[in-house]
């Protein structure tokens, strides 16, 4: 997912600012679509690698600023650029609680524009990145048995084999069996290294 190309949205109804700023951000290197409505844009849908919205204030029919609060309903979630021509304190307050990563108010320096977008698809990628590697390691955790799975839950709290086998009711040579196999099947380097797959995991002796 994440080595797909990175992709910046522009959302405006001004054919001429739309188009516009698809130049500049094209000038660069990125790729970008561009829509005149909210609803374009929900029926293409989310992209599938790293992306940032440009996203217009004032929408026929809707604010951008309302949109960006249905965003997290419709299980959207993108880093936001906002562009005004219209803008005050109260506007960029509401969007900056938000969560967007920039709110300019036209006329905007391009370079404004352009380190916010970068700054809105590297947070993008970094997000799927986490979300691709928690994925790998829910697969590998689907193959331990469900005493492996209470082994690793209990090592992960730094216990010692003879802890865990007390805890458990078998054998620390056991434990040191079930041990070695979930290092082995998580692919775990090391003790510290378990247990921050754990920690992604939330994976406790009370929730295995």
């Amino acid at each position: 997912m994440t080595q797909k190309p990175s992709t910046v949205i522009v959302i405006d109804d001004d054919a001429a600012m739309r188009e516009a700023l698809g130049r500049l951000l094209r000038s660069v290197g990125l790729e970008v679509k561009l829509f005149g409505s909210v609803g374009e844009f929900i029926k293409a849908g989310r992209p599938a690698g790293p992306a940032c919205l440009v996203l217009d204030v004032r929408l026929p029919g809707r604010s951008g600023l309302d949109f960006q609060t249905e965003l997290e309903g419709l299980n959207i979630r993108i880093p936001v650029v906002f562009v005004t021509g219209y803008g005050d304190i109260p506007m960029s307050v509401r969007a900056m609680k938000g969560g967007a990563i920039e709110f300019l108010t036209k006329p905007f320096r391009d370079q404004d524009l352009l380190d916010a977008v970068q700054l809105g698809l590297g947070q993008d990628r970094a997000k799927l990145e986490d979300e691709d590697m928690l994925a790998v390691l829910r697969e590998r955790y689907e193959t331990l048995t469900p005493r492996e799975r209470e082994v690793m839950a209990f090592v992960a709290t730094g216990r010692l084999n003879k802890q865990i086998a007390g805890q458990i009711g078998v054998s620390e040579i056991t434990v040191k069996v079930h041990r070695g196999q979930v290092m082995h099947k998580m692919q775990a380097s090391s003790l510290p290294d378990l247990a921050r797959m754990a920690d992604k995991l939330k994976v406790t002796p009370e929730k295995t």
